[in-house]
């Protein structure tokens, strides 16, 4: 019991059996202990399955539970800690959306935490133009940390690791962000890992307030970093109160970009770092011919389970020819293999926000909901009147999606 995050004292505790009740992990249980109470029982913890969610000691009405203070081993002079950071992606000299997405919500966050935090963005590459610097202070930095080095020039992850480690570990931010895109998830985590601290991944909102830290009691301006958890049906909000910096990722969409202003005023800050040599070597480039970045598009027509196979795609993709907008589709029709996986929509696949989403057969799964979420215009078609797609859907058509679209494409046309 002693290892336990509770403490339960048996002269106090009277069997009542509140505590086992509200205990979600089964952690409680109640023991025969003839003589302690009118009960002849007692409750004991299970140390190994008790998770300190204090339920138990909110339950207990006689107070004969408690929460055992464990020593917190966090990062070493905490308060020193300050800015909200940006990575900044770049590929080819050109910086990523999700970049300037995240520096709109880097300013949002500066102000909710005050006392002189900057927003600072993180470009590394080797050869960087001028023009990508200018564009992260236009969108929102206050600082740019730029690392120009031959290590550089092709994205290596051991490299990129090394080379953001080293500079949180030199100016410590208090918060660090990047965008969940292939090369934001391949080595961000790793980064957390190196210097000591927690990521929360996929995050669909984020703010810092003033917060209680449960292990100190102290009052702390702490990120609150919010995701969909256990499939999407519950929001989970995680913090890290005792590790700096607080790092998340988030998906390219999930926020809005600034207006850029080109007088903004910044601080550029070129790093000379020792890096490490990358243990692999790009030798050549293949693109996929069917790979398309449909985050970025302002249309888009989306095929689900509901067309029935990969050949009924060929229409839905003349129909999105017509409108100028590219095809998506949803998990079920790329695990089928009638669709590639760089046009999957929802929580496994890209985060979208188009002016246009037309779904056709896609029942509305709270994984694919949750990828559309930011649709200025949905319009769906399924068979199932009361498919979950129709309850966000800005216009909702009770019919075979085979029927519809050919003549949709036909009316088109003429």
């Amino acid at each position: 019991m002693a290892e336990a995050p509770i403490h339960i004292d048996e002269a106090a505790c009277k069997g009542c059996g509140k505590c086992v009740k509200g205990c979600g992990f089964g952690a409680l249980s109640m023991v025969d202990r003839p003589g302690a109470n009118k009960a002849g029982k007692v409750a004991v913890v299970d140390a190994s399955a008790c998770k300190a969610c204090s339920a138990c000691v909110k339950a207990c009405p006689f107070k004969a539970i408690s929460e055992v203070r464990q020593k917190v081993y966090g990062t070493e002079n905490i308060e020193s800690y300050r800015d909200v950071w940006v990575f900044a992606e770049q590929h080819g000299g050109k910086v990523a959306d999700v970049a300037f997405e995240l520096l709109a919500k880097a300013q949002e966050l500066k102000a909710q935490r005050g006392g002189g935090a900057k927003v600072c963005a993180v470009l590394l590459g080797s050869g960087l133009p001028a023009e990508a610097e200018r564009s992260l202070v236009a969108s929102g930095a206050d600082v740019v940390y730029k690392v120009d080095a031959p290590e550089l020039a092709d994205y290596e992850a051991n490299v990129y690791v090394d080379a953001v480690a080293q500079l949180v570990q030199k100016h410590k931010p208090e918060v660090v962000l990047a965008g969940a895109t292939a090369v934001g998830r391949a080595f961000f985590a790793r980064v957390a890992v190196k210097v000591r601290t927690g990521l929360t991944a996929d995050c669909t909102m984020l703010k810092i307030e003033e917060t209680k830290n449960k292990d100190t009691g102290a009052m702390q301006m702490l990120l609150h970093q919010t995701r969909p958890a256990f499939g999407g049906n519950i929001m989970a909000t995680i913090m890290t109160p005792n590790h700096r910096p607080q790092m998340a990722t988030v998906r390219p969409k999930v926020f809005k970009k600034g207006e850029p202003d080109p007088s903004r005023k910044g601080d550029v800050v070129a790093e000379a770092l020792k890096l490490i040599v990358p243990k692999t070597r790009l030798v050549k480039t293949v693109r996929d011919p069917d790979a398309v970045d449909i985050a970025a598009c302002d249309v888009l027509v989306s095929g689900g389970r509901g067309l029935k196979g990969a050949e009924n795609f060929k229409m839905l993709a003349r129909l999105a020819e017509l409108l100028g907008g590219e095809v998506a589709c949803s998990r079920a029709c790329v695990d089928a293999g009638w669709c590639s996986v760089s046009r999957q929509v929802g929580q496994t696949g890209k985060t979208v926000a188009p002016k246009l989403y037309l779904c056709f057969g896609i029942s509305g799964a709270i994984q694919h909901l949750e990828g559309i979420r930011g649709a200025d215009t949905i319009i769906a078609v399924n068979t199932d009147p009361h498919a979950p797609i129709f309850g966000v859907a800005d216009l909702g058509i009770v019919g075979d999606a085979l029927e519809i679209i050919p003549k949709l494409v036909e009316r088109l046309e003429k």
